[in-house]
């Protein structure tokens, strides 16, 4: 029984698989079984931030491993200590609750900010992808994603994104907290206008809610800064991190900013979180973001990107979207058959919604690739 054969006897099937095996990443690059080459702009949905197995990364891990892989949360430990004192310095949020995935954070900023406010409403928006555990799925805006588990926690309310009058119709002195992303990731890559995101920041600080973002996507320099809130000139309460931060571990952290109050021991935990592995990955991670400048490096390949698709004037293309290495091409039909033709030519990208192609290239990729990318983007396209 070869791979393909044995995981579909053996998974749960809750993935819509891609028939190649992939077996070996170095950098912006993947290979499967059979030795085919592809340039990967999945990038383990936005994950692969400094490419696949950087040196950095996997020298702190052999190194850590050799010391001590995990130490629970009653123990203090000096990579996770190193680890909060970095978050704190690149957010400007000075404490933090580190776990495993970005629902993971998302649950945890929930339960915090009912804490913290003691009120229970929350305010998300529409086509907002939060994750698919109980509290993320509730404030997801997919039904698809969310009916088949209904009832979830109540108290929701979906608004529509980039309109602040549904934002004030909305928060009343019942709701704890917005949560929002300040570019939807699974949504088809939509920035945020500025406008919008500082007077929800206003009008959050008016009403005595408090403003979550969700940067499990864009945090760690994806957009053209280390977070995308930066772009902005604001600071949230909490801010849900994940996905790169630990360059291919599984991590995920909570931010917590000054209006936060009433946490204390026992109130929330993980088993995992914070062990000292994916903090020595997660420490190597941002020392290379920020000694290489990948955020800046991010905001030329992007722009560069953006570009050159509006170039194309394909009538097949509607709109691109995007911020830094965050791209979205909206298309006037639906996207999978061209993320399968794009497989042919060698190239991996994402869907956002059934008409977009996301790209989420590892923000060390090089202007060679992209030309690649481009040109099979071209190809598929035109044909």
């Amino acid at each position: 029984m070869n791979t393909i054969e044995l995981e579909n006897r053996h998974s749960a099937g809750t993935y819509p698989m891609r028939d190649i095996v992939l077996v070996r990443g170095q950098g912006v690059r993947v290979w499967d079984e059979s030795g085919r080459e592809y340039i990967d702009c999945v990038g383990g949905h936005g994950v692969v931030l400094l490419g696949h197995c950087h040196p950095a990364v996997t020298a702190a891990i052999a190194e850590q491993a050799q010391r001590m892989v995990t130490c629970p949360g009653i123990f203090y430990n000096d990579r996770r200590a190193a680890l909060l004192a970095r978050l704190a310095e690149l957010t400007g949020l000075e404490r933090a609750f580190l776990c495993n995935s970005g629902a993971e954070a998302v649950e945890g900023a929930l339960k915090f900010a009912r804490l913290s406010s003691q009120r229970t409403g929350i305010v998300a928006t529409m086509r907002g992808f939060h994750g698919r555990t109980m509290g993320a799925l509730s404030t997801t805006w997919n039904k698809n994603y969310r009916e088949p588990f209904m009832p979830l926690i109540p108290g929701v309310t979906h608004v529509p994104y980039d309109r602040i009058d549904a934002m004030e119709e909305s928060i009343t002195d019942g709701t704890a907290a917005v949560i929002v992303e300040f570019v939807q990731g699974e949504g088809g890559v939509r920035p945020g206008s500025a406008e919008y995101l500082s007077a929800l920041r206003q009008l959050c600080t008016d009403r005595g809610a408090l403003l979550i973002a969700d940067e499990v996507q864009t945090g760690f320099g994806r957009t053209g800064k280390m977070f995308a809130f930066q772009h902005y000139g604001i600071e949230p309460d909490i801010l849900c991190l994940a996905k790169g931060m630990a360059g291919g571990v599984p991590m995920g952290a909570v931010m917590l900013g000054d209006r936060i109050t009433g946490i204390h021991s026992g109130v929330h935990g993980s088993t995992f979180g914070g062990n000292p592995l994916a903090c020595a990955a997660a420490l190597a991670t941002m020392d290379v973001l920020e000694s290489e400048d990948l955020p800046a490096r991010a905001a030329k390949s992007g722009a560069y990107l953006i570009d050159r698709l509006n170039s194309m004037h394909t009538p097949v293309i509607r709109e691109i979207r995007g911020l830094g290495l965050m791209i979205g091409i909206e298309l006037r039909t639906r996207s999978r058959p061209y993320l399968e033709a794009l497989i042919e030519q060698g190239v991996l990208a994402l869907p956002a919604g059934p008409t977009v192609i996301r790209l989420l290239p590892p923000l060390i990729i090089e202007r060679d690739s992209l030309d690649t990318v481009l040109a099979a983007i071209e190809n598929v396209l035109a044909g």
